[in-house]
């Protein structure tokens, strides 16, 4: 009750009489536009012109008049005009052409709208003059008509601006409340009306205050920079990579957690419907399940701060779910799984939640249930998209975009594939062997095989020059080079490499592939040449010339890379026929690499190093396991035609 008298300007019903006047004022729309009847008037015009032409072209009979009259696009001549028109003498054709025009003057004259069109063609036949027969009639109504188009539409600005005239136009509504008048009965929903009334009298504060404010946000600030420095302090396993990631992830937290501090106050379906799921999918399929459970549980927790229990739940296990269920996300399908995934966890907490309140109400439980579905497609939605564009900002690679650029249609690849079969065979070969050291040792399979895929491309401008896009019993190019010259047109090819990578738009994290794959190490077979033209003198040969620009491998997938590329090209230079012999190459591969130094700013170990020989020797065994020599085959025996012919029965 009042515990006195008091009399207030009550903002919400102002609001409520602004809006409802504003509600009332009808759609507004622009007057006829003298620009389109002009235009259309024109169109008629030259399309007169044009059946004037067929008219009077005597080089064309009467079925070729019919075939071109039938032809015009921007008429629909029903078959008795054009006997009509082709019948009219030219004067009766003069005045039914002026009439056509007067007609459609007339009607353009007036307001059509966009939802009038089709009754003001209706209209064109009582426009035409009494003298012309019904056939006449007919045919200028189908000349008119096509070209009665709509000269006023819905404006939003005027629309709105009559509106808003309408709202200043309501006065403010005074409320007043006499000592111990009712404000708000036991049991009565609260409304913003009786908050209002409640604040005059001073019973309730209105609004957040500074210090509650100030609170919030000190925590969401403060769980922002902790969450930023767990995965820096967690860069080294791949989940960030830069400050750049930090900062933009950072930025979809806040966004995410301010857009809920919007979305639950004061809503009984929009909580449930908010896609906070998706900030944690979008992680995971941007730097693993570990960033997006982490994040998915820091932001449930935030989201649902100091509103109802069975928010922070229903967060949780919604969004938990749609990370373990998205995982990586190698196909568009994952995407929609995860959303489903999303939705089901939801209707199982919300349905959970009515049960132990008991009493239900089944049509809040259906709307609760349709809001939860929202939260799944939402979040699926907004993963997907979030993670095409954050992929594409902070050059990230995730597995979907890996799967669409190694499809063998990619650009890239086709044009390899056409200027370097050779190669493309060989990087494909190497993409098998690298593919399955990198699942024996617990590396990214994927980003390796696509890495491996690419690593060559460079030599797609210069595809002469390697060997394996040679044809038998051709000439070596390198032979009439110069060694240097001839290193650094093999070198080229890494430079090239990558930039055909920036070119088709390739991930950053692809150009490492191009770059280390050869590391820094030497084109041998140059620089013994080199050496051999000085006499076997080291001092006279510029190292330098011969080596690769690097870096070294700086990744267990670029590492497994470089030695499946030197034991594809070893084994397939020298043909190995039993595991022994295969296994012998590969080791040799494997120490010279060592040698040089090329693992030593890789996390590689030991035992992964012997995993790694197992897998390519368990690959490779299979392209070069011993086959059975047949005997040479003997001539057959002539036969004659009519047998040779015949099919065997």
């Amino acid at each position: 009750n009042a515990p006195r008298d008091t009399t207030f300007e009550s903002a919400v019903f102002t609001a409520q009489r602004k809006q409802a006047a504003a509600d009332a004022v009808l759609p507004v729309y622009t007057p006829p536009d003298p620009a389109i009847s002009r235009q259309q008037i024109t169109r008629l015009r030259a399309t007169l012109d044009s059946i004037l032409i067929i008219r009077v072209d005597a080089a064309l009979t009467a079925e070729q008049k019919r075939v071109k009259l039938a032809s015009i696009s921007e008429l629909q001549l029903s078959p008795e005009d054009i006997p009509t028109i082709l019948s009219l003498s030219g004067d009766r054709w003069e005045t039914l052409r002026a009439e056509a025009l007067s007609v459609l003057e007339r009607t353009m004259r007036g307001v059509i709208r966009e939802s009038d069109v089709d009754t003001a063609r209706r209209a064109v036949p009582s426009l035409v003059s009494f003298s012309f027969s019904e056939s006449e009639v007919g045919l200028i109504s189908d000349l008119v008509r096509p070209f009665a188009a709509a000269n006023s539409y819905y404006s939003p600005e005027l629309t709105e601006a009559a509106r808003q005239a309408a709202r200043d136009a309501v006065q403010p509504v005074q409320r007043a409340f006499k000592t111990g008048q009712v404000i708000l009965r036991a049991g009565e929903v609260v409304t913003d009306a009786h908050l209002e009334a409640l604040a005059s009298l001073g019973l309730v504060r209105m609004g957040v205050q500074p210090l509650q404010l100030l609170g919030k946000g000190a925590l969401i600030v403060m769980t922002a920079i902790f969450t930023g420095l767990y995965f820096y302090r967690r860069k080294r396993l791949g989940l960030l990579y830069n400050a750049r990631s930090l900062l933009m992830v950072a930025a979809v937290y806040l966004v995410f957690l301010i857009g809920a501090r919007f979305a639950i106050p004061n809503n009984v379906l929009l909580p449930y419907l908010y896609p906070l799921p998706a900030v944690g999918m979008l992680l995971a399929t941007l730097f693993g399940i570990e960033a997006g459970i982490v994040i998915s549980i820091i932001t449930g927790i935030l989201a649902a701060y100091g509103f109802n229990s069975d928010l922070l739940p229903y967060y949780l296990f919604t969004s938990l779910c749609g990370v373990l269920v998205l995982g990586p996300a190698r196909r568009f399908w994952d995407y929609l799984w995860a959303g489903v995934a999303v939705t089901g966890a939801g209707a199982a907490m919300l349905v959970a939640f009515r049960f132990n309140a008991g009493g239900l109400d089944w049509l809040g439980v259906a709307q609760l249930l349709l809001a939860a579905a929202g939260c799944g497609f939402l979040s699926a939605a907004f993963a997907l998209l979030g993670q095409y564009f954050l992929a594409q900002t902070l050059g990230l690679v995730t597995p979907l975009h890996l799967l669409e650029i190694s499809r063998p249609d990619f650009p890239l690849l086709q044009l390899l594939l056409r200027n370097a079969p050779g190669t493309y065979q060989h990087s494909l070969q190497v993409a098998n062997l690298a593919e399955q050291a990198a699942e024996a040792i617990g590396a990214d399979p994927l980003l390796t095989r696509v890495g491996a895929i690419f690593h060559d491309m460079g030599k797609a401008k210069n595809a002469a020059f390697f060997i394996e896009n040679q044809a038998p019993g051709q000439e070596n190019t390198h032979q009439d080079m110069d060694p240097a010259e001839a290193a650094a047109t093999i070198i080229r090819h890494v430079t090239d490499g990558v930039a055909l990578a920036r070119k088709y738009r390739l991930p950053r994290r692809l150009e490492d592939f191009v770059l280390e794959h050869h590391g820094s190490m030497l084109t041998r077979y140059q620089y013994n040449q080199a050496l051999e033209r000085a006499g076997g003198d080291a001092s006279a040969v510029d190292v330098e010339k011969f080596r690769y620009p690097g870096p070294s491998p700086r990744s267990r997938e670029t590492a497994i890379l470089m030695l499946a590329d030197g034991a594809e090209a070893r084994t397939r230079a020298q043909s190995p026929r039993t595991e022994e012999e295969i296994r012998a190459l590969i080791r040799g591969v494997v120490d010279y690499v060592q040698k040089e130094g090329q693992l030593d700013n890789t996390t590689l170990t030991l035992r992964d190093i012997n995993l790694i020989i197992e897998s390519f020797v368990a690959t490779l065994r299979g392209a070069y396991h011993p086959r059975i020599q047949y005997p040479a085959a003997e001539p057959a025996p002539a036969a004659s035609e009519s047998l040779a012919t015949t099919p065997r029965k």
